[in-house]
């Protein structure tokens, strides 16, 4: 059996926590901050956690990490 590639862009993308949930960043914050409230800025610095459904997606993606 021939070993898997891990895809570089989600790696890049995702990482792991501890307890083995995929963390992400949030999109929407590379430009047009000027129009964007300061609440909404500083919720879109947070790192959220991808879904269940997603979660197995990506870790077919990532094998080994």
């Amino acid at each position: 059996m021939p070993k898997l590639k891990t895809k570089k862009g989600v790696k890049k993308r995702f990482s792991f926590s501890k307890k083995n949930k995929v963390k992400r960043d949030k999109a929407n914050k590379g430009h047009l901050k000027a129009s964007k409230n300061s609440k909404r800025k500083r919720s879109l610095r947070r790192i959220d956690t991808v879904s269940k459904s997603e979660t197995k997606m990506i870790k077919t993606l990532m094998p080994y990490c």
